[in-house]
């Protein structure tokens, strides 16, 4: 981060002293990446049509003789085409039909005609208090983009008509190139590094991991290169709403009520909601209906939440400056936020308004569903046990347990941490007590609590983590800088430890020791099923592999024996992942290679855990 900060600063000062050539660096850094995709392509087949050349000129019957010579690099040219052709999805959400929603497309294109964008190739409205011009490449931007205007169902609900159509021309000054063609070119190159590394992450072929490899380093360094233009280009685009939306007045009071409902969702409705799951069985049914409700009314933190917007410093991990910088390049302040009379949804959705807030809930309310049940009955048996322990004679460990369960149920005023701190000192050996009380002390801004944190670490290092991201917290907080660099130095040698535990639980190596399984008779019987349902596998082998000290969770080994033929083990093997569950990490091989160690693996093993036909 300290290495980023310093490059985009210095940026900053190379693009205000000397524009020109920052640009020119610039487009060289974005045509790089072009070229290692071109190069890749045009070198790999070009050698082949070499190596057809060069022997067809030496001796013709050569090529009869060294044809698979020349298939090897036709094989590369192909993994590697194969590896670049990446399907870049459409915006997900609720994608109008022609002619749905009239006024709100009709009020669309106007705008987009005044913005001097390029046509659509479709609106898309999803669940997310914001909106976003979507570029989506054909073959990586070399032939075009198709251009997505995506708006979010509970921006609609909170802003009015004016507010929405300022936000509106602002995503069409991206794509209109508000900021000039070179700007408007780097804003999308930046977004198709980014999804076509994000596509090559989901694939395991060999040519994709090359050029993950390349694009984990190339994109955030373009990205950290382009910041400086992108801020720029967000300051042009709101230029664009200004004069699109006949002043900056819309745009500011659409930029200050956006960050406001903001802090009111994630600070007020959402923990609302949160709570909600452990008083009723069953999640709302109109949950986007009620989203909707909130945001149109006014709420008595409102000015509060303004103020903090007005302060945040969003830093170097947003490319949109931050609202007070905004408001001043506008030359505007936002108004009070006073309620629409009309919401933009009311106005431009008309009949399909009702339909989303279903459509939407009930497909949040489908996800939600196990889990919301879960979080009931796990309060409802908090309840229970907490009238239990109360009638009896509680040990130490008791009495800790009755206080921790209770604190959740009681007003956030209610000081606890007398008891708390009492009953610590008698079950010291109980994790959870000094991972309450060290977080209640810290609240407290008590640097006892910290004490009481490393404990917690002590006992249970699955929540080191978590404990030393709140130590830094607090230490920053205080402004104890040095503390908080100590904080931090010890975290980031934790996660250097952990990468190497996950290496090392994942490395096959001849020094590896296998333990039983150890599943219980359900979970083997569900493995059982899942093997059954592959179809093609004969055999199975399972043993759970020694980790070193820290590992967390158990690693299991599962070695199968194909039944038949089988054209493509790597996708047989993946069959085998995405079918199976085991309680903790796991890997699926088969005996094609690494011939000793599936050997060693079956021996250890013993009798299968599956085999066709019992």
């Amino acid at each position: 981060m300290e290495a980023r900060r310093a490059l985009v600063e210095r940026l900053q000062r190379r693009a205000v002293e000397a524009p020109v050539w920052y640009r020119i660096q610039l487009a060289a850094l974005a045509l790089l990446g072009f070229s290692v995709l071109a190069g890749s392509l045009i070198g790999a087949f070009g050698m082949s049509v070499g190596l057809i050349v060069a022997l067809a000129a030496l001796k013709p019957a050569l090529l009869a003789h060294l044809f698979k010579l020349v298939l090897i690099p036709l094989i590369f040219g192909y993994s590697v085409l194969r590896a670049l052709w990446v399907r870049i999805e459409p915006p997900d959400g609720y994608r109008l039909a022609p002619g749905e929603a009239p006024e709100l497309q009709a009020e669309v294109e106007r705008i987009r005609r005044a913005a001097g964008a390029p046509p659509l190739a479709g609106i898309v409205i999803d669940t997310e208090l914001n909106a976003a011009a979507a570029s989506v490449p054909r073959l990586l931007g070399l032939l075009g983009h198709r251009h997505f205007l995506v708006l979010g169902l509970p921006l609609m609900q909170a802003l009015s008509c004016e507010q929405l159509a300022a936000v509106i021309a602002h995503e069409f000054g991206h794509l209109g190139g508000g900021h000039g063609r070179f700007g408007a070119w780097i804003y999308r190159v930046r977004l198709s590094w980014f999804r076509l590394l994000q596509a090559l992450e989901a694939r395991q072929a060999w040519a994709s991991g090359m050029f993950q490899r390349f694009f984990g380093w190339y994109a955030p360094y373009f990205n950290a290169y382009s910041f400086v233009l992108a801020r720029e280009n967000e300051l042009a685009a709101d230029r664009i709403a200004a004069r699109v939306s006949g002043g900056g007045q819309a745009l500011a009071d659409a930029l200050a009520r956006t960050c406001v409902l903001d802090g009111r969702l994630h600070q007020g409705f959402f923990p609302a909601l949160d709570q909600a799951a452990e008083q009723q069985p069953q999640p709302p049914e109109r949950l986007y209906r009620d989203i909707g409700a909130a945001l149109r009314h006014a709420h008595t933190d409102d000015a509060q939440w303004l103020d903090r917007a007005l302060d945040r410093d969003l830093g170097l991990e947003d490319t949109h400056p931050p609202l007070r910088i905004r408001l001043q390049a506008l030359k505007a302040q936002p108004m009070p936020l006073d309620e629409p009379a009309q919401s933009a949804a009311e106005r431009l959705l008309g009949p399909l308004l009702p339909r989303l807030e279903q459509v939407f809930s009930e497909r949040w309310r489908a996800g939600v569903q196990e889990q919301w049940t879960a979080r009931y009955q796990q309060r409802q048996a908090q309840r229970d046990r907490i009238a239990v322990l109360a009638q009896a004679e509680r040990s130490p460990e008791q009495e800790l347990e009755y206080l921790l369960l209770a604190g959740n149920f009681q007003p956030g005023d209610q000081d606890q941490l007398p008891e708390l701190q009492a009953a610590v000192a008698r079950a010291p050996q109980l994790l959870e007590g000094h991972l309450r009380l060290g977080a209640s002390l810290l609240d407290r801004d008590d640097p006892a609590g910290e004490a009481h944190l490393r404990r917690a670490m002590a006992l249970e290092a699955a929540c080191t983590g978590a404990v030393l991201e709140r130590l830094y917290g607090f230490h920053q907080a205080r402004g104890e800088h040095q503390a908080a660099e100590q904080v931090q130095a010890e975290f980031l040698a934790w996660q250097d430890a952990q990468r190497e535990l996950d290496a090392h639980r994942f490395r096959l190596s001849s020094d590896d020791s296998f333990l039983p399984h150890g599943l219980s008779d359900q979970a083997l019987a569900s493995l059982r099923h899942a093997l059954a349902s592959v179809g093609n596998v004969r055999r199975a082998w399972l043993v759970r592999k020694v980790l070193g000290a820290g590992a967390q969770g158990d690693h299991y080994l599962m070695l199968v024996q194909w039944r038949g033929l089988v054209f493509s083990r790597s996708r047989a093997l993946q069959r085998l992942v995405d079918a199976i569950e085991l309680p903790g990490s796991f890997q699926v091989l088969d005996s094609g290679d690494r011939r000793r160690y599936a050997s060693a693996l079956r021996r250890q093993a013993g009798m299968p855990v599956w085999t066709r036909g019992r």
